[in-house]
């Protein structure tokens, strides 16, 4: 196979693209590093065309490794044949290679292999070559009876010869591929009620399955939320999951498949032979297979659902420039209240009691008026989590009888405790309790949300799904790839970032993170790029992978605080020059550069300036709007000064909502109340939706009304149609 070729036709890309970016791999560039820089090279390839080319590749080098090994394998058996190195090489699948070399793999003692080690191998292969044989099957097995064999008569001679079969066909890798399509297409998954579980294994766990226990559903058509919450249930001890098919149906094409005559004389024999290979060796390990194939791609899906959700979590717009007052609610051990500057340095603490059991509602309103007062606070942040909606209403209600000029926003706090008891927040906090250090992580997940999560496991951040359930170095891999993409799209201002958010910028390690954040302490401000050169650990390469994705406000060169990369700088100063424009005069003229460039034309003033047309374009991008936060042009969040009581909802209400959570169902929005509500993947739209992630996205403000309310359940559902009759 040829790996680069495969590679192209498979993501329908140009060899010369795949060949560039296998290149860049092998010269230690990061994805984000390439596909901003190197737009020239690949042709323009996204980051996600760039991960599909690297997890091909690496896939891809794996599948030629195997085969490879197999091959060899086989051969020091001496039982390698054109035929099945053909069928080996042409493999496209990891898969289909062990199809092939399982008739050669080592085995464990098997009734097969036991039946072989008596010498019954002739006589299984002579029921099956001879489908037209007159001889008489009882008189040709009496020459296999051997005491000394331990084969002591004609019924065990015949019995080991159908041991031997049942395990040839087993191996067979047609009849596998065979199998497993059909168990792919045609079976029904069952999930029945585990009646007498084991105690053990159900220990403090509650049984949450009632809609599994007696469930039917087709494999085409059953749902990935399905497969995991079955696989959870099944793995605590509540469920029995398997695969139904006809059994009938799927014998006679096993049989077909494997013997290559229409009729037999040892037909009833090699029927029987069949449906036991397919009892004992076929079925248990496919069915196995199917289910293992089924919860991968479930897995895959939920990984990318909370990718995908995780993304723009990480995306929401900082709101800047404002003193914000973090609360993090409880009950018995109070609430925790923290203030921060606009900076998010931590300023003064303390902690409030005024719901049960305590009480102390008068003295929680002083502390809080007192901080809003002595600070000028701007805004509240408050958690979502236990005592948030009595939170919200003493709040809210504090800012009304006071005429305060502050706002409050409900934050989702998931991994806010992960973070106190975090190695990073103890090394920020060190004479901070842990539960003194929620309340800050609160607070400054306003004031930059990206800044502040990245300090958190992102899997530890409530926007997934069974994100507990599924592959974990899957999700690891999938969540740190969008951390990384999202840090990189930002950018970082060096002299402000924690070495949290330094270890994700492209071409940097937790290590060098700590010696940017290090020389800062000691030496004070960075005032320039180069100054990167200085840090130990980086050299050239490190510079060039890393260096554009580090902004400089207020350095002594201005193309620091842009995406522009160093090695571009000296074609920056060419093209200023060619419009006759100042390097320090961009931030007033910056579009007047894009114009006169547009007006002369990208090909004449690339090639005099020794740039390709993609990167003049991004020079020209970022000329024009110099320090620009990407993020500014997305929706701000909803801030709020007054409470919404489930009791104030009617039906047909309209309201706006902030999108807390997208699901295979619907999505949960914040429409103000203690509950985030669900609007059902039905009521998303009038026009059918396939999934919700195709047309909401987390953070996203969308107009919703009112659809249903249980008030005893507190629940609320939306609905985004136009018409609710």
């Amino acid at each position: 196979m040829n790996i680069l070729s495969e590679i192209s036709k498979e993501l329908d890309l140009r060899i010369e693209q795949v060949k560039s970016v296998i290149s860049l791999f092998d010269d230690d560039a990061t994805i984000p590093f390439i596909a901003r820089y190197r737009k020239e090279h690949t042709g323009g390839l996204d980051e996600d065309q760039l991960r599909a080319i690297d997890e091909r590749y690496q896939y891809l080098t794996l599948l030629e490794d195997r085969k490879k090994t197999v091959l060899k394998s086989i051969e020091e058996q001496g039982k390698l044949t054109n035929e099945l190195k053909v069928k080996i090489e042409a493999a496209a699948k990891l898969q289909e290679v062990e199809d092939l070399y399982l008739p050669y793999k080592p085995k464990r003692k098997t009734r097969g292999t036991v039946a072989k080690a008596k010498g019954l191998e002739p006589l299984a292969l002579f029921i099956i070559e001879n489908p037209n044989t007159t001889k008489d099957l009882n008189t040709i097995a009496e020459q296999y009876v051997s005491p000394e064999k331990e084969v002591n008569s004609v019924e065990e001679a015949i019995q080991g010869a159908k041991d031997i079969i049942a395990e040839m066909i087993s191996e067979s890798a047609e009849v596998r591929e065979l199998v497993r399509e059909f168990l792919l297409s045609n079976s029904v998954m069952k999930s029945t009620k585990v009646e007498n579980p084991d105690k053990e294994l159900t220990k403090n766990k509650k049984d949450v399955y009632e809609i599994y226990h007696d469930f039917t559903v087709d494999i085409n058509h059953v749902k990935e939320y399905q497969i995991l919450a079955m696989n959870r249930g099944e793995r605590e001890g509540f469920l029995r999951i398997h695969l139904a098919i006809e059994k009938e149906v799927i014998l006679e094409k096993i049989y077909k498949e494997y013997f290559n005559f229409d009729k037999s004389v040892f037909e009833d024999l090699l029927k029987e032979t069949t449906e036991d290979s397919y009892n004992r060796l076929i079925s248990p390990s496919l069915e196995r297979e199917v289910r293992k194939i089924l919860s991968e791609k479930s897995d895959l899906h939920a990984v990318e659902i909370f990718a995908s959700n995780l993304k723009q979590l990480l995306l929401q717009p900082p709101i800047s420039n404002k003193i914000i007052m973090g609360i993090d609610p409880g009950f018995v051990s109070g609430s925790k209240v923290a203030v921060i500057d606009s900076t998010g340095k931590y300023l003064e603490g303390n902690t409030i009691y005024p719901h049960p059991p305590q009480n102390k509602v008068k003295d929680a309103q002083k502390i809080i008026l007192d901080f809003v007062k002595k600070y000028n606070v701007d805004l509240i942040a408050i958690g979502n989590g236990t005592a948030s909606r009595e939170t919200e209403f003493l709040v809210a209600e504090l800012i009304k009888d006071n005429s305060l000029k502050c706002s409050y926003i409900i934050v989702n706090e998931a991994g806010a405790s992960v973070y106190s008891a975090s190695t990073v927040a103890k090394s920020e906090f060190p004479d901070l309790e842990a539960s003194q250090r929620g309340n800050i992580s609160i607070a400054r997940r306003v004031l930059d949300p990206l800044a502040e999560l990245v300090k958190i496991e992102p899997k530890s951040i409530g926007v997934g799904l069974y994100q507990h359930d599924i592959n974990q170095k899957l999700l690891t891999k999938k969540l740190a790839d969008v951390v990384e993409s999202c840090v990189n799209y930002v950018g970082v201002d060096i002299n402000t970032a924690s070495a949290s958010l330094l270890t994700y910028v492209s071409g940097l390690n937790s290590r060098i993170a700590k010696n940017i954040v290090k020389f800062r302490e000691e030496k004070g401000r960075f005032q320039n790029r180069n100054q990167l050169l200085t840090i130990s650990g980086v050299g050239e390469k490190l510079f060039e992978q890393a260096a554009g994705f580090l902004k400089i406000p207020g350095s002594d060169n201005p193309f620091d605080n842009t995406f522009i990369h160093p090695e571009s700088y000296d074609a920056t100063f060419k093209l200023l020059k060619e419009c006759n424009i100042s390097d320090t005069a961009i931030n007033e003229k910056g579009n007047l550069v894009k114009m006169i460039t547009k007006q002369k034309g990208l090909q004449s003033i690339s090639s005099t300036i020794g740039v390709g047309i993609p990167t003049l374009e991004d020079i020209l991008e970022n000329l024009a709007r110099p320090g620009r936060d990407p993020r500014e042009d997305m929706p701000k969040p909803i801030l709020r000064s007054d409470i919404l009581k489930l009791e104030d909802l009617t039906i047909g209400m309209k309201l706006k909502g902030t999108v807390r959570n997208v699901v295979d169902f619907g999505a949960f929005v914040d429409i103000g109340l203690k509950q985030d509500a669900l609007l059902h993947i039905s009521q998303i739209a009038n026009k059918f939706v396939k999934h919700p992630i195709e047309v909401l996205n987390v953070g996203d403000i969308i107009d919703v009304t009112i659809f249903k309310v249980d008030v005893e359940k507190g629940r609320v559902s939306l609905s985004r149609k136009e018409n609710l009759a």
